[in-house]
């Protein structure tokens, strides 16, 4: 016997997917109370204290597959509300719409708008239909908020009607994508902030570290010297070209093919309502939006969409190099790189005491790697588009409402709970610099590339610091190589701004070779054949 196997079936004839309460009209009533609502199907039975219908109901019934209702987008709920009260006023100022109805449709946008009912919005953020099933369980709350803001009953529709009054002189195919547009607009902000906030925690700590001298990396070996604060510096400037990027994504935003009905030709509209609604639709939201010039294009093209999420993929993608170096750089503590410190914010391992991981960046790759896996699925949805419209385009606003959503949920917590409490370990730096040969790549200007070099490799051999390998070569004083190695040159804070003078090639060569087998003379010749010949390449 298969223990995952119910016990019971279930029969599909009588259960409700979703909702305890939905049933077919014709079925022996609950103990709670209903109302029966119609449309070309047939009649169903509705819970009598939601505010949504028959048409949500069928939703909830066919797609039961995400377990996410569109309310976990409050951006795309305000979007909706905003196109709806804009319509009711384009149609009452056209003599489209009773003035009563569309006071009543506008006061009920209003209450969503500012928050209130969103729970009512429950069909699942993939559904088939193009959006349909979102339109309508709009129209259907936004109806029955206004019909008991009129002292009615909800499901009053002979008094005012979700389809012929507050979806007047609308469909799907030009509400939809309109409130999408507006959605990830208001969210664009709330992501423009977060990543406005992070780029000045990084600031702050590349102040701090300003003078925090360390050793720069390329391919992952040792380069030439850097500030950790340059290193921080990159990071907040990355991050402010971002936040360029995609403030500029707004105008992708900013054309909408609102009036365009059911494919682009305006078809049960007022040849007056698409500059009326976009008139109002601006002054509700305070956006500058605009008519699309064909609205037939409009309304099949998911371009914009397809562009505005490759640049939130460019960001992320950025965010999370950021934070592969963050790891690397906090790696260890004792057999890893050990520059910085992150904050401390949950035990690591279940098995191994101590340990301590950096699940701040982690997660923030994580989030990357989903936007990036989005971004595949809104090109797949723009490609699979037909003819006069797209039919995918909830799979679309899912994908981009979830990326930006999650990008500023990630920006925020990777300041909050990582960068505003890194620590840079000095001593670990200091140590490091102290023995890198890199810094002898600020003295090949001196000592010539390739006496520079044989120093090096002595160094490297037998750990010893490269400023007195110089000195005792007498390729220059101390006095000149501490002037040369001192931290503000190294990082290129200070410009040289004097003369560099010819080197003697042969002559420094000649000194750094002499040296270097002296020093492994020293060391019992156990590295004497290393350095043979080096001075005359």
């Amino acid at each position: 016997m298969n223990p995952f196997r119910s016990a019971k079936k279930t029969s599909t004839a009588t259960r409700a997917i979703d909702h305890p309460y939905l049933q077919e009209a014709e079925m022996p009533e609950t103990d709670t109370a209903t109302r029966v609502e119609s449309d070309s199907l047939g009649s169903m039975q509705i819970p009598a204290d939601v505010y949504w219908g028959i048409h949500t109901a069928r939703a909830l019934d066919n797609f039961p597959i995400s377990k996410r209702p569109i309310s976990v987008y409050p951006d795309l709920i305000v979007g909706l509300a905003c196109v709806k009260q804009a319509a009711a006023r384009a149609n009452v100022e056209l003599g489209s719409l009773d003035a009563e109805k569309g006071e009543l449709i506008d006061r009920a946008c209003q209450e969503v708008i500012e928050g209130r009912f969103h729970d009512q919005f429950v069909v699942g953020v993939i559904q088939g239909g193009a959006g349909t099933s979102t339109n309508m369980n709009a129209n259907e709350v936004i109806t029955n908020i206004a019909l008991e803001l009129a002292g009615r009953e909800k499901g009053d529709y002979a008094f005012l009607s979700p389809i012929d009054h507050t979806n007047r002189s609308q469909s799907t195919n030009d509400t939809y994508p309109t409130a999408i547009k507006i959605g990830l607009a208001l969210s664009l902000r709330t992501l423009l902030t977060e990543l406005e906030l992070l780029r000045r925690s990084f600031s702050v700590k590349a102040d701090e570290f300003r003078h925090v001298l360390k050793v720069g990396r390329t391919q992952l070996q040792d380069a030439v010297p850097m500030t950790l604060g340059q290193e921080f510096h990159g990071f907040a400037t990355t991050l402010g070209e971002d936040h360029e990027r995609l403030g500029e994504t707004t105008w992708l935003l900013a054309e909408v093919n609102l009036g365009a009905t059911a494919i682009g030709t305006g078809i049960t509209a007022d040849p007056r309502y698409a500059s009326t609604v976009i008139r109002h639709l601006n002054e509700i939201t305070g956006l500058t939006l605009e008519t699309a010039p064909d609205l037939v294009e409009s309304t099949s093209d998911a371009g914009a969409f397809m562009s505005f999420s490759g640049t939130l993929k460019r960001s992320a993608i950025k965010l999370s190099k950021i934070c592969n170096d963050l790891r690397l750089l906090s790696s260890g503590p004792q057999a890893g790189f050990g520059e910085i410190n992150l904050p401390a914010k949950q035990a690591g391992s279940s098995i191994m005491p101590g340990k301590v991981n950096p699940v701040i960046p982690e997660v923030v790759n994580q989030v990357a790697f989903s936007v990036v896996g989005a971004d595949m699925t809104v090109t797949m949805a723009a490609e699979a588009g037909q003819l006069q419209l797209n039919a995918f385009e909830p799979v679309i606003a899912h994908s981009l409402f979830q990326s930006i959503t999650w990008m500023a949920g990630a920006c925020h917590t990777l300041r909050v709970n990582c960068i505003d409490g890194i620590t840079a370990n000095h001593e670990r730096l200091e140590t490091m610099v102290g023995s890198s040969v890199g810094v002898i790549t600020a003295l090949t200007p001196y000592i010539g590339y390739t006496a520079a070099a044989a120093l090096a490799k002595t160094a490297l051999l037998t750990g010893r610091n490269i400023a007195d390998l110089v000195v005792e070569s007498k390729l220059m004083s101390r006095d000149e190589v501490t002037k040369q190695l001192s931290p503000a040159r190294l990082s290129g804070l200070e410009v040289i701004t004097t003369a560099i003078p010819v080197i003697d090639g042969s002559a420094a060569s000649e000194k750094a070779s002499t040296q270097a087998h002296s020093d492994h003379a020293a060391m019992g010749g156990e590295f004497a054949d290393t350095l043979d010949g080096h001075g005359d390449r």
